[in-house]
């Protein structure tokens, strides 16, 4: 069972950007041509810079940016393996920034002053 209809999804972004497009259009040109420098050849291939997009899609959160960068990695030729994989190298960035900032935490937590000792129990 899915737990979105993402093709549904895709759909009415592209919908609802439209819409963004006619009350801002500068907003919306600038981020077009973004995609399309990203876009441009370079050092990585059309279908290894689609899982790279994917794995940061998935890092930062955004439901757009995975259905568009899932639907565009298949068809730039990612197999399900690859997909997965990109998705296992998300997965190991996020527990390494949660461990990194978790010793921020700790740094905070050791920049307080020494807590008080608790009353003793009667």
């Amino acid at each position: 069972m899915s737990m979105l209809d993402w093709n549904a999804y895709r759909k009415q972004l592209a919908t609802t950007i439209g819409e963004i497009a006619k009350s801002s259009p500068d907003l919306v040109k600038g981020y077009r041509q973004l995609v399309s420098a990203h876009t441009a050849e370079g050092a990585l291939d059309p279908k290894t810079r689609e899982l790279v997009a994917l794995a940061v899609a998935v890092t930062v959160r955004c439901d757009g940016c995975i259905t568009t960068h899932v639907d565009l990695a298949r068809k730039r030729g990612a197999t399900e393996a690859e997909i997965t994989d990109a998705l296992g190298v998300a997965v190991m960035v996020n527990a390494g920034a949660a461990l990194i900032y978790s010793t921020r935490a700790l740094d905070a937590l050791h920049a307080l002053p020494p807590a008080e000792a608790p009353a003793p129990k009667p």
